[in-house]
């Protein structure tokens, strides 16, 4: 036998015996839900993408319904989920399949990597699990054990690096019983060869594994080289009415939080809020109190988020209809996307919305 099956054979061993098969996406192969478990996937766990999986497969049983949804509906459907141009490209990619491929998910390579938001290690995977195709995979979980298993120096994210690791994982994985490779080698990375603190016992490669021959184990994969974080701050309006209702306003398409509802921040801490908000916003308020600010963490920076609270002045104003600027009740917040700082505040703030003279 030689290493590439050595390596296959052991793992495969260890998956009958240890593996995940009762994750809700493993039912069926359904290329649907597994494109949409795929996706949720990346950049989060398991168990916190469970309650979304399910929810929006209800809400979506079909890539057709996905398609015709409204994009604040999806968003909706996503919000506390984060990295939210996943849910965008999952909509703009399900259209595409709706148009071009009579809604059914196409097994293609070339065409699934086509697909908004689809990369290669997804797009292998969708397809591995779905139809049984033999593709190699390279995800976090399997970068990390390959990176342990043969000691490869060097940040993933070099490009240099990366081509190594897909040489090794194509070359690792098999003709036969592929699926399952696929998914075993996932599970390892998630379950046993962990980020933190592997499980090295349980690993069915624990007398081969380099880094662990070596007691170097956390020092794979390596991680990315360190620079000065970001820290950006604002002011958000929670302007309210006297339903108490909060006004909300859709943010552009693109960017952080894009196509989300949000509330009016302004960025520029020298503006006056009064006639800022008359300006841009057609409303005019007057600011009642600050609330204690808190910090929101995104991948690449740090957001500190100073809230304000104001209240309208008349009954009056300029949004009727505006499709950008909406009223909507903290307690009662309509069917759209929020990100989770907002939803936080909501949820924090609704009792001194409701008390608020």
């Amino acid at each position: 036998m030689n290493a590439d099956s050595y390596f296959s054979s052991r793992l495969l061993d260890w998956y009958d015996v240890h593996g995940r098969k009762s994750l809700p996406w493993h039912h069926d192969k359904d290329p649907y839900k597994i494109w949409v478990s795929e996706i949720m996937l990346q950049q989060t766990q398991v168990v916190t993408v469970i309650p979304y999986f399910e929810n929006f497969i209800d809400r979506f049983p079909t890539i057709n319904e996905l398609a015709n949804a409204l994009e604040d509906d999806v968003l909706h459907h996503w919000s506390g989920l984060g990295y939210y141009a996943r849910a965008r490209n999952l909509h703009k990619a399900a259209q595409v399949i709706r148009d071009r491929y009579e809604g059914r998910f196409p097994q293609n390579f070339d065409d699934v990597i086509a697909l908004p938001g689809i990369g290669k290690s997804t797009a292998g995977a969708i397809l591995a699990f779905s139809f049984g195709q033999r593709h190699a995979i390279l995800d976090g979980n399997v970068k990390r054990v390959l990176t342990r298993y043969l000691a490869i120096e060097g940040y993933p994210g070099k490009k240099a690096v990366e081509n190594r690791l897909w040489e090794v994982a194509d070359g690792l994985t098999p003709d036969n019983r592929s699926s399952e490779y696929t998914q075993a080698i996932m599970d390892l990375g998630a379950t046993v060869c962990s980020r933190s603190r592997p499980l090295c016992d349980l690993c069915p490669f624990h007398r081969d594994c380099l880094a662990r021959k070596n007691h170097r184990q956390t020092e794979f994969p390596y991680r990315k080289p360190k620079t000065d974080r970001l820290m950006k701050a604002v002011r958000m309006l929670v302007i309210k009415n006297d339903l108490g209702e909060v006004l909300v306003v859709k943010r552009p398409p693109s960017g952080i939080w894009g196509g989300l509802w949000s509330l009016p921040e302004i960025a520029d801490p020298t503006l006056d809020i009064a006639p800022w908000c008359e300006k841009n916003l057609g409303v005019r308020v007057e600011e009642r109190k600050k609330l204690p600010h808190f910090r929101h963490v995104f991948s690449h920076f740090d957001l500190k988020i100073d809230p304000v609270v104001c209240v309208r002045i008349g009954e009056c104003d300029q949004i009727g209809d505006h499709p950008l600027l909406k009223w909507c009740h903290p307690d009662r917040p309509v069917a759209l996307g929020f990100p989770g700082a907002i939803k936080k505040i909501f949820g924090t703030l609704s009792v001194q919305f409701g008390n608020e003279e």
